[in-house]
């Protein structure tokens, strides 16, 4: 049986989680509407496995969807054609991966990026500018894929601990965004970060190795993690060695 939606005033707490509206809800997935969006909300709601996401002319909604579509760093899937692209770009003097060099133009493009099945974008202005102090408080990075000197692809994604989150890619140029990814797993796998939430089940990420796990099994990896002493953003090569050596 269906129930009403909490209404969020300004710092007002989260519900639990536990509240979600479920599969007899009108929304699945849909936790709360409203209250402020900034840096400081933002750390709460993740911590919490919470998080924005509306399109222009709506209230700030609040999901914590059950099941969750995660990415188990140690279960990413290198299939050949990109293994062969990986190679390919760890070699090549012209390639490189950048963290943090252009978040803001990540941001950018991945509000622009025309989605199958989309009409418009939910990187409105309020999450561009929320993102982005996070970013300034070294909560949310970017990872960039370079190419002649050029961003061609990427990802933004937030950071508590060893709890890391996804939030958009953006490809310019044939598997920019894919290497993105798969640098970010192998930046994970360096560092002890066992899962990126992937939020939404879609095939391109099962295809890559994400799958759904109950939110209950999603959130004590995120208690866990986000305790964890914070992530060093910084790319080195060898990690790619590591991923190609690694990976099933």
């Amino acid at each position: 049986m269906s129930h009403s939606l909490p209404w969020l005033q300004p710092e007002q707490d989260f519900p639990p989680v536990e509240s979600t509206w479920g599969e007899q809800d009108p929304i699945p997935g849909l936790l709360a509407a409203g209250g402020t969006l900034d840096a400081s909300r933002l750390r709460a709601a993740y911590g919490q496995g919470i998080f924005p996401w509306f399109s222009d002319g709506q209230p700030v909604l609040w999901w914590s969807p059950n099941p969750r579509m995660v990415l188990a760093t140690q279960q990413f899937r290198l299939h050949r054609s990109l293994r062969k692209t990986l190679q390919s770009f760890r070699h090549s003097a012209h390639c490189e991966i950048r963290i943090d060099s252009a978040f803001a133009t990540v941001m950018q493009h991945c509000a622009q990026t025309p989605r199958a099945g989309q009409n418009g974008t939910w990187i409105v202005q309020s999450i561009v500018d929320a993102y982005t102090e996070l970013h300034q408080q070294g909560a949310a990075h970017s990872v960039e894929t370079w190419v002649d000197g050029e961003l061609v692809g990427g990802l933004y994604c937030v950071a508590l601990g060893r709890a890391v989150f996804g939030e958009s890619m953006f490809a310019l140029a044939s598997d920019a965004s894919k290497i993105a990814l798969s640098a970010l797993v192998a930046l994970c796998r360096a560092q002890g970060a066992p899962q990126i939430d992937c939020q939404q089940a879609t095939a391109h990420l099962s295809f890559m190795g994400a799958r759904e796990i109950p939110r209950a099994q999603f959130l004590k990896t995120v208690s866990e993690q986000r305790e964890q002493p914070d992530m060093q953003w910084k790319f080195a090569p060898v990690y790619w060695d590591q991923l190609l050596s690694d990976s099933p």
